[in-house]
């Protein structure tokens, strides 16, 4: 269409308030008609705006008229909004004709309240202070003027411990304290600008209560009292507290006990106080302190929070809950049996108590004597529970003969009336007693002196019985009741010169025994005093013993070992270098000896003389020898003598009696005629052998000789040390000329020489451990191995040696004659081939040739030895 004038009063420009409400007219303008326009006009529209916005709209007001109002959204406002806007208004007819002007609406500013921000815009704010605080800035209002404006800030009501400040800060002027102040505020924040134009806003401040207030006890009572022995969860008391901090609700408060109870616990919720353990008041430490003291603690929190203390003290009743008591509740009494009637035995009540505290609790009497043998015994009151005896009780006595032990029993009972249930159920009414029990043993005394059956005992002992034998036994008694065990003994007689106590008899049995050989010949009667006792009384009693003679004693022959050397050419019937043997025998008499040779008497050559009758006797050449022919080959003979004692004996008695025999050995050595004759006068040599007893009581003997040896060596040794040494400075040495591989021995000893000569071997024997025959010297014991293509050497009776020089420059011939020795007691017997040697001489054999030196090293130096 074409553009006419239809919009009157436009363009044009127009205000408007800020915060206009929506619908405020803002410009009122008409529309014209067209005449040709049958229909009138559209309605006017906005169709743009500078700056864009909604916030007008056009309404229409009456026929034609039409005005420009606010639609209220947006809100116009001055301080955030454009301050202008332009409206582009068009309109069109019917007829097609259009118009299009603008408004210019111009926004004025308008003086606006005061608005809250933040929480306070929107809702009603609500403090939450804690009680105690510190007066302190709770809250900080924030509010704004839209003009920019400065604000005034005030609260309501005024007495309240709040302030406001020009910045807008809420601040408590007090420590809030939730028990005594209110637990609410309400205050009406007032914001003001400088036109009088306000907002307000209320402001809810509550107190929060805190766990600030220690909480207390209630209950008033601090002492209580309890029988003892209350059952566990016997309630004791029922303990109540409160805190400050729940005026409003029940408290919820925790209960514990502080010190250290074993008797009782507290609930923890409750508060009520029980027992829980045994409360016994005759115990120590209630014994002495019957108050238990009991601080009990209340706290308004399990961990943490406050609490608050309290002592109660419980104090314990003494019951008569215990029953008299016996330590020992057994007694094991001794008495005499010669005790009299009324004397005191025991004295029960120093045994028995009743542990209950109160006095009244603890009384107790004696009483219902009875048991076996009870007559015999009594009671002197109730009270003191002394025993004492009322009947003799002698055990040999009829009427108690074999009574010992009297079994009594008395009851012990509670004065007070009981009350055992509670510790001791398994007592009753008719079961309040106790009971002691008595056991008197009746102690023998020993009255009576033991009696011996008989005065006097003689036994009769052959002198031959072994040691350890019994001889006989005594027998004693007494008639105390119970027998008394009877001990022997043997208080005198009895004894030898060698032996202290030669019988021995039995403590317990009476048999009297030998220790030691008995002999005859040293004593023929032995008196012995024995004595019994039952340990209190003695008796003694006398015990002749005879020795019986029985022929026990071997005959001695003195000597007893002979070793003798005689000429082949002995004369038959010659007493043998006039040896003679004497006997002796302590139990038989000097005729009663028989002589024989038992071994070694080969071809009989000897004989004794007289062969019986006699205690002395010679031994006798029976035969010649006859080594020619080769009747005899032995040149030692090695004769075994028997000695008996029965020449006076009968064949029958022979046979019955008892006969000892002594045995003497006899070494005879027959010398060959010599090849040699030498002009002297033969002769021979005995050697007699000693030989010592040692006694193993006799320990001193071998120390004596043990050190007197140590002391002998020494002595030689520092003796061959000086010779030595004299020897070393006073002979000149040694030539050297001869350089011949021999060994010269040379001595200078003054002026004087000695001679080696040959040894000649004159006697030969078998070597027993080898089986090797060997040659010997007789003389100085030499021995060489025999070679099997060697004759014997005969040695002369007596041999002539060089000896020192006379002043003529002579040597002289000195014979050597034969030592002799003191013959010994006894010689134990020498075996055929040790006979053949014997102890060695100081010097050095020699023999010719080698071969006789090296057997001559192989074999022992020791030579035979005999003795006449």
């Amino acid at each position: 269409g074409r553009r006419s004038q239809l919009l009157k009063g436009l363009p044009a420009t127009t205000t408007v308030e800020e915060n206009a409400a929506a619908g405020v007219s803002v410009y009122t303008f008409n529309v014209t008609v067209s005449p040709l326009s049958s229909e009138g006009v559209a309605i006017p529209t906005i169709v743009n705006s500078n700056p864009l916005t909604k916030a007008f709209d056009i309404e229409p007001k009456g026929d034609l008229e039409y005005r420009v109002v606010t639609t209220g959204n947006p809100v116009l406002d001055y301080e955030t909004m454009p301050k202008s806007f332009d409206l582009q208004i068009f309109v069109e007819d019917t007829t097609g004709r259009t118009d299009l002007n603008i408004l210019t609406v111009q926004v004025t500013d308008k003086n606006e309240r005061p608005v809250f921000r933040g929480n306070m815009a929107i809702q009603t704010v609500a403090i939450y202070v804690l009680e105690g605080t510190p007066p302190e800035c709770i809250y900080q209002v924030d509010a704004a003027d839209p003009e920019n404006a400065e604000l005034n800030y005030s609260l309501l009501p005024a007495p309240v411990p709040f302030l406001v400040l020009e910045s807008g800060a809420i601040f408590s002027t007090k420590e809030l304290d939730y028990e005594k102040d209110p637990h609410c505020y309400f205050l009406n924040i007032t914001v003001t600008d400088p036109d009088g134009l306000s907002s307000s806003k209320t402001v809810t401040i509550n107190i929060i209560n805190i766990n600030d207030e220690r909480p207390y006890f209630t209950t008033k009572q601090r002492v209580y009292r309890i029988p003892e022995e209350q059952s566990p969860g016997t309630v004791v008391a029922n303990i109540t507290a409160k805190d400050p901090d729940d005026e409003d609700s029940s408290s919820r408060l925790f209960y514990s006990i502080q010190s250290s109870d074993q008797y009782f616990s507290i609930n923890p919720s409750t508060g009520v106080l029980h027992v829980t353990g045994r409360i016994d008041r005759d115990a120590f430490p209630l014994r002495l302190h019957p108050n238990i003291s009991v601080i009990v603690r209340v706290e308004d929190s399990p961990s943490g929070g406050h609490a608050r203390e309290m002592e109660i003290t419980i104090i314990i009743d003494d019951i008569n809950d215990n029953p008299p008591g016996c330590n020992p509740s057994t007694f094991r009494k001794e008495a005499n049996e010669n005790m009299t009637a009324g004397t005191f035995l025991l004295g029960l009540r120093n045994y028995c108590k009743d542990i209950d505290v109160d006095p009244s609790n603890n009384r107790f009497n004696f009483t219902g004597l009875s048991g076996f043998g009870s007559n015999n015994f009594a009671l002197e009151s109730t009270v003191s529970g002394r025993l004492v005896m009322t009947e003799n009780t002698d055990l040999e006595n009829p009427a108690n003969l074999g009574v010992e032990v009297y079994s009594l029993t008395v009851r012990v009972q509670d004065i007070a009336c009981p009350n055992y249930s509670s510790k001791y159920p398994f007592y009753t009414s008719f079961d309040i007693s106790y009971i002691i029990y008595i056991y008197i043993r009746i102690k023998p005394v020993n009255e009576f002196f033991p009696v011996f059956s008989n005065l006097s005992y003689e036994f009769n002992v052959p002198e031959i019985t072994k040691v350890g034998s019994s001889i006989g036994r005594v027998n004693a008694r007494d008639k105390d009741w119970p027998s008394s065990v009877i001990t022997y003994s043997i208080v005198a007689g009895g004894g030898s010169r060698d032996y202290t106590n030669i019988f021995w008899i039995s403590p317990t049995k009476g048999d009297v025994r030998i220790l030691a050989r008995l002999d005859y010949e040293t004593t023929q009667k032995h008196v012995l005093t024995v004595r019994a006792s039952d340990q209190e009384k003695t008796a003694t009693a006398s015990v002749t013993v005879n020795v019986l003679e029985v022929n026990d004693e071997e005959p001695v022959c003195s000597p007893n070992f002979y070793s003798f050397q005689i000429p082949v050419s002995l004369a038959v019937g010659t007493n043998i270098n006039g040896f003679r043997i004497e006997c002796q025998d302590r139990d038989s008499d000097p005729r009663s000896f028989r002589y024989f040779i038992n071994e070694g008497n080969v071809n009989n050559h000897f004989t004794f003389s007289p062969s019986a009758g006699s205690n002395t006797s010679r031994l006798i050449l029976a035969s010649r020898f006859d080594y020619e022919s080769g009747l005899d080959t032995n040149w030692i003979y090695r004769l075994r003598v028997y000695i008996t004692d029965d020449n006076l004996l009968s064949a029958r008695d022979k046979a019955t009696y008892l006969i000892k025999t002594g045995t003497v050995t006899l070494s005879i050595r027959v010398i060959p005629n010599p090849t040699t004759v030498i002009a002297t006068t033969p002769g021979f040599t005995v050697v007699t052998k000693r030989e010592n007893l040692y006694s193993e009581s006799a320990w001193y003997v071998p120390f004596v000789i043990t050190l007197g040896s140590l002391l002998l060596l020494g002595l030689l040794g520092y003796l061959g040390f000086l010779l030595a040494t004299w020897v070393r400075t006073r002979c000149p040495p040694a030539g050297k000329a001869d350089s011949a591989p021999l060994i010269h021995f040379t001595f200078c000893l003054s002026s004087q020489t000695m001679t080696k000569l040959n040894t000649v071997f004159d006697g030969e024997a078998r070597d027993p451990v080898t089986g090797k025959m060997y040659e010997f010297n007789t003389r100085s014991g030499a021995r060489r191995w025999k070679k099997s293509n060697e004759p014997l050497q005969l040695e002369p009776a007596v041999q002539v040696t060089p000896s020192a020089t006379d002043d003529s420059g002579q040597g002289t011939d000195r014979v050597e004659a034969p030592s002799q020795k003191k013959p010994s007691e006894k010689r134990k017997e020498p075996t055929a081939e040790t006979k053949a040697a014997a102890k060695p001489l100081a010097g050095q054999s020699e023999t010719s040739g080698q071969d006789g030196q090296s057997e001559d090293r192989g074999l022992s130096s020791s030579a035979p030895q005999g003795r006449y």
